[in-house]
């Protein structure tokens, strides 16, 4: 069912901004264009480029699998036979779940890591698990979990290579014209704000911020009006936006 918008007509002219890679940017996008049909412009300038990365998955007789991330469980269906990963994938979210599902029996948490342990210490296997992950994670999910009796090992699969805003990026913060920028990483978070410095920029910012931690990660850019997502979530993360766009119309 399409989100209905609750923004008054007309709403302010605003770019939204996407930094994730360009197929996630795109369907955030169309799920937006779902609530604000035609009334807001779209601009993708990813901030990070997946490479996949060759580390060898050890001979165990894995339980499951732990996956944190879309680019994970990308990585996990395309390694899958040759590592002989198992058929079980515990997954932090619902898109993760969804990308994973089209090569393993899913169970999905509730969108962060400490949902993924509680689910994970939940499930009733023994271990050994196996965390496939970037290079760059927070959590310490296998660390974790051993520590409470389930042996977790973690590989790396996948890696994520920084890159710099294209130009109509840092033409649409050069302009006077408001920008949204959803951001769904600290690490991304951080990558913009060091755009942001290094560019400078005209544009009033309207910043969502998944989580606390990526909102943290925004502090330097001060003048930003910033709304924390109440769930990590595409939905949350939308209503987000349809605040930020309530606060420019009354400001």
């Amino acid at each position: 069912m399409a989100i209905q918008s609750r923004v008054p007509d007309p709403v302010p002219s605003a770019t939204v901004l996407l930094t994730r890679p360009a197929a996630q940017s795109a369907r955030f996008a169309a799920a937006l264009e779902a609530g604000f049909s035609g009334r807001l412009l779209y601009l993708t300038s990813p901030l990070l480029v997946p490479e996949w990365v060759a580390d060898t998955v050890p001979r165990r007789d894995w339980k499951a699998i732990l996956l944190t991330s879309e680019t994970g469980a990308e990585a996990a269906i395309l390694r899958r036979v040759a590592d002989r990963l198992p058929d079980l994938a515990l997954c932090v979210g619902q898109r993760t779940a969804e990308v994973a599902a089209a090569g393993f029996r899913v169970q999905v948490a509730g969108g962060d890591a400490a949902a993924l342990l509680a689910l994970a210490r939940g499930a009733g296997l023994p271990g050994p698990m196996l965390h496939l992950r970037g290079r760059d994670a927070r959590g310490d999910l296998a660390a974790r979990l051993t520590a409470v009796g389930i042996e977790t090992a973690e590989v790396i699969v996948y890696d994520q290579r920084a890159q710099p805003l294209g130009p109509a990026a840092m033409v649409a913060l050069q302009s006077a014209a408001t920008v949204i920028v959803p951001l769904f990483s600290p690490r991304t978070a951080a990558l913009f704000v060091a755009e942001v410095l290094r560019i400078g920029t005209r544009a009033p910012l309207h910043l969502a911020a998944l989580s606390p931690a990526v909102a943290d990660a925004l502090a330097p850019l001060s003048s930003a009006k910033v709304e924390i997502a109440e769930r990590p979530d595409a939905p949350a993360m939308i209503e987000a936006i349809r605040l930020l766009l309530g606060n420019l119309r009354l400001s």
